[in-house]
């Protein structure tokens, strides 16, 4: 028989889906009653492999780890809350096929593998509740930003410090949860693509080149309101006009960068009445890419199509940073690695950047050898309740991590890292 069983996985995940889920879609938002619920579903599942040691870190993350004969250690990742009404793939894929990657281990290696192999669910992934994404992984790598984590309120008023103290961890002792990098040697995570780009290729599966970087601005716009009746259109100083003409325009910078991508997700107006002139407008910037320079070149184009904008219709603007991340280009080896895994499981690979970020994103960040292996999503759609995969996809998908994991094993030792 066959140490591993991707069918259990995906049996597993509509047991998930089932305790956690309605008709809407998954509901596990961390720190909210249906997350701590499915903590203890998953608590379970580990619990039942001998020789498992789980235990939950000072930001919440919970571990299960697989002593080795070598202390250092490879680290399976992923999430299992969500954003309210998603789908049913989204984060908790990655954790249960490292389930299924410690049952294999520990089987083939009457329990103690050549090297310590642990699976964590990072805390609060998705920053639904408190909109700030990477929340456990962040508090892990060192990169979280305790002042601004401390104000950050829900739409109830609840701030992040009490919901965390009411599941039991304290604000500010989160990032004594970095001892759990001591020893790590490299880190793996699954995820479904999120995106249409194995979709549209046809393709099972890819290996992941690393996140983009991003460049998050508000862009201010400030003419002069007049009575839109009685002002004639030579004389106006529309902040609107001025505004408008960065939506093309972005286009036109992402189509030049290669594999860049610029959108604009909001727009204000003020005063915001049908009878004025716009006196000032906010548009709000999300530029990514995988390379820092092309990335920095995107912005600079932005800004000065935003400055000639401007002249041309006699208005000011202003720039504010909103928030930004540097490029995480994943692991040269690591990735090459995924790729055989894919190659191994389903003939052909493909290599593709990561739009979205991913817990993946601070481990790299903190200078552990990262790498992340991407499935086919249907329809090329995620944090949706339609969010699919085609249950052979995902079979096969669990094998190549599996895969993955036994190869970075072997790296781990051969390469002393």
């Amino acid at each position: 028989m066959a140490l591993l069983d991707p069918k259990r996985t995906v049996a597993e995940l509509k047991e998930l889906r089932r305790l956690t889920g309605d008709e809407q879609g998954a509901q596990r938002v961390a720190f909210t009653p249906t997350w701590v619920a499915a903590r203890g579903w998953l608590r379970e599942k580990l619990a039942a492999i001998p020789g498992v040691e789980l235990h939950t870190d000072a930001a919440g993350n919970f571990w299960a780890t697989l002593r080795g004969e070598s202390e250092r250690a490879l680290i399976i990742g992923g999430h299992i809350d969500s954003v309210p009404n998603g789908g049913w793939l989204d984060g908790c894929l990655n954790v249960m096929a490292g389930v299924e990657i410690l049952r294999r281990l520990h089987t083939q290696y009457r329990g103690r593998p050549p090297v310590t192999v642990r699976v964590v669910d990072w805390a609060d992934e998705e920053g639904a509740r408190f909109g700030k994404s990477l929340f456990g992984s962040s508090a892990c790598s060192g990169s979280l930003n305790m002042d601004e984590a401390r104000v950050l309120k829900d739409c109830d008023g609840v701030t992040l410090p009490d919901a965390l103290k009411n599941v039991g961890i304290d604000f500010g002792a989160v990032k004594q949860s970095g001892v759990e990098l001591k020893n790590a040697a490299a880190y793996l995570e699954l995820h479904i693509e999120q995106g249409p780009v194995l979709l549209d290729l046809n393709l099972p599966l890819g290996a992941v080149l690393g996140t983009f970087g991003v460049e998050r601005h508000a862009i201010t716009f400030r003419g002069q309101a007049a009575h839109s009746g009685s002002t004639p259109m030579n004389r106006r100083k529309d902040a609107f006009l001025a505004a408008a003409k960065m939506a093309p325009e972005i286009y036109r910078i992402a189509e030049k960068s290669g594999n860049g991508v610029c959108t604009i997700g909001s727009c204000t107006t003020k005063p915001g009445i049908v009878t004025s002139v716009v006196e000032e407008c906010r548009i709000t910037l999300d530029q990514r890419h995988l390379d820092a320079v092309a990335l920095a070149r995107m912005l600079a184009e932005a800004r000065e199509a935003s400055i000639r904008f401007a002249h041309e219709g006699g208005v000011s603007v202003a720039w504010e940073r909103l928030w930004h991340i540097a490029p995480r280009p994943f692991h040269p080896e690591l990735i090459a690695l995924c790729d055989d895994a894919i190659k191994e499981t389903v003939g052909v690979s493909h290599r593709l950047p990561s739009g979205p970020l991913h817990d993946a994103a601070e481990m790299c960040g903190a200078g552990v050898p990262t790498v992340m292996l991407f499935v086919q999503s249907l329809h090329g759609i995620s944090h949706n309740k339609i969010e699919d995969t085609k249950v052979k996809h995902l079979e096969q998908c669990v094998t190549a991590f599996d895969r993955l994991a036994e190869k970075t094993i072997a790296w781990i030792g051969a390469s002393g890292v």
